[in-house]
């Protein structure tokens, strides 16, 4: 099935997609690898300047300039999301992200954890940065910059019809990454 998401997708939207869905989202989505995630976990909840469990979260360390005052994003493909998995289920669970966008999959406490909080890993095509950038209609802002650098910092997309995003991971506990290791 194909499904056209608006970001926040509330748990019931979410317990609908399997494995296999073709998903395209609207709305906010973050950027967060490693330093970010670990950075947020250390954090209150109440004390970051955005709220994750309005967006979904995307596995990406962009390429961007800033234009004439603004942010242009020239790449966003996705990074390795299997160096995440020691973080994604405390951060599922702290912040209440339900979509996650990245690529090669995630291993098995990801998998109980997108069971347990109604979540869904989606994987989108690694080596289309452009085209992702593409999709990317406005950036509104950026948290650690300074601290982290470009790629590790946290970005905030506006994006429409992000995607194609493939449900490899759903909230029934089925992963095509376990169907292929059989």
């Amino acid at each position: 099935m194909e499904y056209h998401l608006t970001i926040p997708v509330n748990s019931g939207e979410i317990k609908k997609l399997k494995i296999g869905d073709i998903v395209y989202v609207t709305g906010k989505i973050f950027t967060a690898r490693d330093e970010a995630h670990h950075i947020m976990l250390g954090k209150d909840k109440n004390a970051l300047p955005f709220d994750p469990s309005e967006m979904a979260l995307y596995h990406c360390g962009p390429l961007i300039k800033k234009t004439n005052g603004e942010w242009q994003v020239i790449s966003a493909g996705p990074t390795t999301s299997s160096r995440m998995e020691i973080f994604e289920d405390k951060f599922m669970e702290k912040y209440g992200v339900n979509i996650i966008i990245g690529k090669g999959g995630m291993g098995e406490r990801t998998e109980k954890a997108l069971q347990k909080h109604s979540a869904v890993y989606t994987a989108y095509t690694g080596g289309a940065g452009a085209l992702a950038a593409d999709k990317v209609k406005e950036v509104p802002a950026v948290y650690w910059l300074d601290e982290l650098g470009m790629p590790e910092a946290v970005w905030i997309f506006k994006v429409k019809e992000f995607g194609p995003l493939v449900v490899s991971m759903d909230s029934h506990g089925k992963s095509m990454y376990k169907e292929i290791r059989k």
